[in-house]
């Protein structure tokens, strides 16, 4: 029974953006491996459940909003949403020899009073997903991924914000070319809404016009950076990046409306 009083439950998170936290139910903070994992008391997962089956791997974890770590403000903003998190115990006593308990991605998120609920998806929830891409007639890449292999060297601009006016910004630079960043992506440098990203949905001179409003007030000058976009048709695709050849969709492909044609219609 001794050496059960020795063992201390950790958490190791960490965020889309690269900030990695560590916390413990420990009463005092444990180093392990180089990293900090600060006392967290109020921490406490549901049962770990492990079997040899497929059943997607899912467990709870509450916590309370005291730690300046996770604050219900990040929660809200989605900050940490599907940040991946690793859970193992520890003996504290004994070197922190550890037995890890299983690791996935924070899914839905539930704020309760002075509290929070985080559902840790397993790698096993993957299976739910669909096997298999359906066709469609634009493309189903994403603009300079491995499948896409645009080049963006030069696709990636620094600007200030001037103005905000509802989803629509006004930057100290003008976009390279008509629409170039509509679809694209505008990253949040330092501020309140560092570390996130904004949908662009249509550009035009020095204006974007955003998809949803970042989760914290826009402030004149901040620092952010805009990413091409690309509307996914074909034309495009050749046309402005000259990429025909790693297009991932099947424009030519007939439809359903294949079925209600007839001779002279």
């Amino acid at each position: 029974m001794d050496r059960v009083t020795h063992l201390a439950l950790c958490w190791r998170v960490e965020r889309r953006d690269g900030v990695a936290i560590g916390l413990t139910d420990h009463d005092r903070d444990l180093e392990i491996d180089g990293m900090v994992y600060r006392a967290a008391p109020g921490m406490t997962p549901s049962a770990i459940v492990r079997g040899d089956g497929l059943d997607p791997s899912t467990m709870d974890a509450k916590g309370a909003l005291s730690s300046t770590a996770i604050t219900g403000r990040d929660l809200i903003a989605g900050r940490w949403d599907g940040a991946r998190v690793a859970i193992f115990a520890t003996d504290w006593a004994d070197g922190g020899a550890s037995v890890a308990l299983g690791e996935g991605t924070i899914g839905a998120v539930d704020l309760a009073d002075h509290g929070f609920t985080a559902e840790l998806r397993g790698a096993a929830a993957a299976l739910d997903r669909p096997a298999t891409e359906a066709t469609s007639p634009d493309c189903r890449a994403e603009l300079g991924d491995r499948r896409c292999r645009a080049a963006m060297a030069g696709r990636r601009r620094f600007a200030r914000v001037v103005a905000a006016d509802e989803e629509m910004l006004t930057l100290d630079r003008a976009e390279p070319s008509p629409d170039a960043w509509g679809g694209g992506l505008l990253r949040w440098f330092g501020g309140a809404n560092g570390g996130f990203e904004s949908a662009v949905t249509v550009s035009s001179g020095m204006t974007v016009t955003l998809r949803s409003l970042p989760p914290f007030a826009v402030e004149p000058g901040a620092l952010v950076e805009v990413i091409e976009g690309c509307d996914k048709t074909i034309a495009t695709c050749a046309g402005r990046f000259g990429n025909a050849a790693n297009f991932r969709g099947e424009p030519y492909l007939p439809g359903i409306d294949l079925l209600t044609r007839y001779p002279g219609g």
